[in-house]
């Protein structure tokens, strides 16, 4: 399949590259409308107990939440004395473009749980006519309203505010880690190659990447909610991706040329081997990738959407325009040499001497690399999880302290109450006092009734998107409730989506490890290489995420990640996304490696000398590929969002891991304790694998 295919690219090598550009220009032109249609939410379970809640009261109780909650609050006097300049300041919020509604501490009739603990300060809830507009309208009234105006501070909170000001901070964020991340990687591939034309070229591939996945990704947003954090995966993926699947088919290009062979016989030759790789490599990436589909919030579907669009472009980049590239280059692919670069390595250099020397001291390199990862490991006892508020914003943010004040200030989260609907002629006496009596809760308040339902708002002081948050619904939810009695709130949202992830997480793992099991098995005909893979890998990630904790909660080495609001917590989301992606890069790699291990084994070599030659022959290229994936997503670090530093941090450390310690030291000392074993399959299933 991969000759013909390169037979029919180089005999067609102008008209296929003239289309691949006119479709990038097409795709990048078209994909451009995405940026308009990012959200930022996506946490919630829609399945949920919560969401029906949230149904049920938009539905048959009309409400609808406060999209911005200004907080109004007096330099001198108190609340009360200061209610005329806050009701012009109502009056004048009222009048602002998208505006339907609002409620505040006075126009309320002077609500006390609408006022601070100090009495200086009320809340002005503030409701958005169009639920299109809500960043729009959120982003303009912050602008507006946010600072001082005569003998009133205001400050501008609430999930429309926090949602402009992720959107723009991540925006913001996005073109400067691009700015960064493009020159250190040009500079990278200069120094790879040596040559300016060779190293321009994965440039190109990453580009097509990016571009087409811009597309498929608006093409998905027309039928579903895409969040806006995808953008940092897109960008991040597509253009390490894109750079490393056309690193190893450049390479390898021209170390068929110098070998001797044709341009027409080195397109083919290369497309066959390190083709078929990339393909299988794209392939276990995205069956690893596409298992977040399976979670049932949109913000990690949305990064499944961007991961399968990305794979497929990067691959299929690489596999069409590339080579029609290097066919009507040829020799030139040479040209701009600004350093002498060694093209074909030697079957005895460095890497090979490393291998020779952990293959000459195998169990005693193991049991120390272990041990080592081992240490890594270790701080993620008593870790606790939680998800993104507006502390994940720099502490300078104005949402970020206007939460904070709101946090210090106010005696319960009034703003955000926990909701019951009690079945019609179902509440009891008996069941709000036990309510009342759960700890931390300020308030219960029978509020409204329809023919179906009771609602009752109880207001908690304690933080709605924090483990004690989660753990107040569990206590609530183990009351004795009247039959057919529903929880909701951010809160019950919060616990529920986190319930959510935990009862989709071991379907995932099982995915992955199914699926990467039998494509490497298919890559390999071996049935022992893909499950020591897997196991290395989980040993990897565990090192990766124990890291995240000592740095994001344990609080060391802060300077390596710039600042940051710890919450004493890692955000599961995101902490899923890093796992899954860096999973995936990792059998990307194992997929590098092997293939040239295989392919000197079946060559007839033994295994320490197909070892040795295969790391030798793919090492240079792997950890150059894995330097220049890992600046892309290391220039995630400097983001204001802290949970967009995780996802940089985790996937940078986590290729490093396993470019170093697993690839090098790990591999190597285990194949050559396995031996020719590596290779073992019972004869029934040879069948299955897919030969070269």
């Amino acid at each position: 399949m991969f000759e013909r295919l390169a037979h029919f690219l180089v005999a067609r090598r102008k008209a296929a590259l003239a289309l691949s550009l006119i479709t990038l220009i097409v795709l990048g032109s078209i994909g451009t409308l995405l940026f308009s249609r990012m959200q930022t939410g996506g946490y919630s379970d829609p399945g949920s107990d919560s969401a029906r809640v949230w149904t049920v009261l938009q539905e048959d109780f009309k409400i609808e939440a406060a999209s911005v909650v200004l907080i109004v609050d007096s330099k001198s006097g108190d609340a009360v004395s200061n209610a005329d300049a806050a009701t012009e300041v109502e009056r004048a919020v009222k009048s602002s473009p998208g505006v339907d509604h609002t409620v505040s501490f006075w126009s309320s009739g002077n609500r006390p749980e609408f006022l601070s603990k100090d009495r200086k300060a009320g809340y002005l809830f503030v409701y958005i006519k169009d639920s299109q507009s809500i960043d729009e309208t959120s982003a303009a009234l912050q602008t507006k309203f946010d600072g001082d105006r005569g003998n009133l501070h205001i400050y501008a909170t609430g999930f429309g505010v926090f949602s402009s000001s992720v959107n723009n901070q991540v925006k913001s964020d996005l073109a400067k880690s691009e700015s960064i991340a493009i020159p250190i990687s040009m500079l990278l591939l200069i120094i790879v190659f040596g040559s300016l034309v060779a190293s321009g070229m994965p440039m190109l591939v990453g580009l097509f990447a990016i571009m087409g996945a811009f597309f498929g990704v608006w093409i998905i947003s027309l039928f579903s909610d895409v969040s806006i954090f995808a953008l940092n995966l897109i960008t991040g993926l597509g253009l390490g991706l894109g750079i490393d699947y056309a690193l190893l088919m450049v390479n390898r290009f021209r170390e068929e040329l110098h070998a001797g062979k044709s341009v027409e016989e080195s397109v083919v030759r290369t497309v066959a081997t390190a083709g078929r790789t990339i393909f299988f490599s794209g392939l276990t990436v995205a069956v690893t990738l596409g298992s977040l589909l399976v979670f049932p919030q949109y913000f990690l579907k949305s990064f499944a959407y961007a991961a399968l669009t990305v794979v497929v472009m990067a691959v299929v980049a690489t596999l069409v325009p590339l080579p029609a590239m290097m066919a009507i280059l040829g020799h030139r692919i040479d040209k701009g040499v600004v350093r002498k670069s060694s093209i074909t390595p030697k079957e005895d250099g460095a890497w090979s001497r490393i291998a020779r020397g952990v293959m000459h001291r195998p169990v005693r390199v193991a049991v120390v690399t272990l041990l080592f990862l081992g240490v890594l490991i270790l701080p993620l006892k008593g870790v606790l999880f939680s998800q993104v508020d507006e502390r994940v914003l720099p502490a300078s943010n104005k949402a970020a302290i206007a939460a904070q004040v709101q946090q210090e200030r106010f005696a319960g989260a009034v703003a955000n109450p926990i909701q019951f609907l009690i079945p019609k002629g179902a509440v009891s006496d008996q069941y709000l006092a036990a309510i009342a009596k759960t700890p931390h809760i300020v308030s219960v308040t029978p509020s409204a009734q329809t023919d179906k339902y009771t609602q009752v708002q109880a207001v908690s002081d304690i933080p709605p998107r924090t483990p004690e948050g989660e753990n107040q619904i569990q206590q609530l939810r183990a009351i004795s409730a009247p039959a057919g009695t529903l929880i909701g709130g951010v809160a019950a949202d919060y616990a529920d989506s986190q319930g959510g992830i935990k009862q989709k997480l071991p379907f995932v793992v099982l995915w992955i490890i199914i699926t990467v099991l039998l494509l490497l098995f298919a890559f390999t005909g071996s049935v022992i290489l893909p499950f020591k893979a897997i196991l290395l890998n989980f040993l990897s990630l565990g090192a990766t995420i124990g890291a995240m904790k000592w740095i994001f909660v344990d609080g060391h080495l802060g300077w390596l990640v710039g600042s940051f609001t710890n919450t004493g917590t890692l955000d599961t989301s995101m902490l899923v996304l890093v796992a899954v992606t860096a999973f995936g890069l990792s059998m990307d790699y194992e997929v590098f490696l092997l293939s040239r291990i295989k392919e000197e084994h079946d060559a007839g070599k033994g295994t320490i000398d197909s070892v040795a030659i295969g790391l030798q022959r793919s090492a240079r290229i792997i950890t150059a590929a894995a330097a220049l994936l890992a600046i892309v997503f290391a220039s995630f670090v400097l983001s204001g969002v802290t949970s967009i530093k995780m996802l940089g941090f985790g996937i940078a450390l986590a290729i490093l891991l396993d470019a170093t310690l697993i690839r090098a030291l790990l591999v190597p000392a285990l194949m050559r304790l396995f031996g020719e074993r590596n290779w073992w399959a019972p004869q029934w299933m040879k069948r299955f694998t897919i030969h070269h």
